[in-house]
């Protein structure tokens, strides 16, 4: 992937949708953009594990709603045939069911079908640099979903420290609580009359001490916590 962080390499792209008109848009607009490389595409699970198995893609766009196997019970055999790919759901379904599924079953990111063209390239990006990516309006969704399950460790939200909230700032913790709620960056800018840069580095600081990889881990981190751990 250094080619790809460079600039030089596109990142190789497997469409996965059973509706071909959708699919072959999404191809469309990705071949329009030298970014990426659109490696291959498929309608259902089954094709899209023989197209993965031959393209070696580093990306694989796919679907929930696929005839057969759904697409995230395919995951496991796209991984298995191509080691190296991500996975980056893309779907119409906001069950928080399915985003729980999706990322326990090893997909980096969950993106709704009504995102913008550009917010989906910037996802492909840091998908294939192996970084989360969730649409804004699931975050909460997800925290319900986690919250929903007692009896199971959390697998995004691993803790090195017995207390790392104390190591947060006022503004952070501020910050975070925005985080747990959905917020994106730009939402949290508009509320705390900050810029959105500014945000951005404060989010940067966050996962850092509180040794998280992702919003979506800080998110799940934050609502494990009582209130007063989050106290400004």
């Amino acid at each position: 992937m250094d080619g790809v962080m460079g600039g030089v390499t596109p990142v190789s792209v497997l469409v996965v949708d059973d509706h071909m008109l959708f699919r072959r848009g999404l191809m469309s607009l990705l071949a329009g953009d030298p970014r990426f490389t659109v490696v291959g595409e498929a309608g259902d699970a089954g094709e899209a594990q023989r197209r993965a198995a031959a393209t070696q893609p580093d990306v694989i766009l796919l679907d929930h709603h696929l005839p057969g196997v759904s697409g995230i019970d395919a995951i496991a055999g796209l991984k298995e045939v191509a080691p190296r790919a991500r996975v980056l759901m893309l779907t119409v379904s906001e069950d928080e069911r399915d985003l729980a599924a999706a990322l326990r079953g090893g997909a980096r990111g969950y993106l709704l079908k009504t995102v913008d063209s550009e917010v989906l390239a910037s996802a492909l990006l840091r998908t294939a640099r192996g970084e989360s990516t969730i649409s804004p309006e699931m975050t909460g969704k997800l925290v319900s979903a986690f919250q929903a399950m007692p009896g199971e460790a959390a697998p995004v939200a691993p803790k090195a420290d017995p207390d790392p909230i104390h190591s947060l700032s006022p503004r952070e913790r501020e910050i975070l609580r925005h985080i747990a709620r959905g917020a994106s960056n730009k939402e949290i800018a508009r509320a705390l009359d900050i810029a959105e840069t500014t945000v951005k580095i404060h989010v940067q600081h966050i996962l850092r001490k509180l040794n998280l990889g992702s919003r979506v881990q800080a998110a799940v981190y934050a609502a494990g916590r009582p209130a007063p751990g989050l106290a400004g």
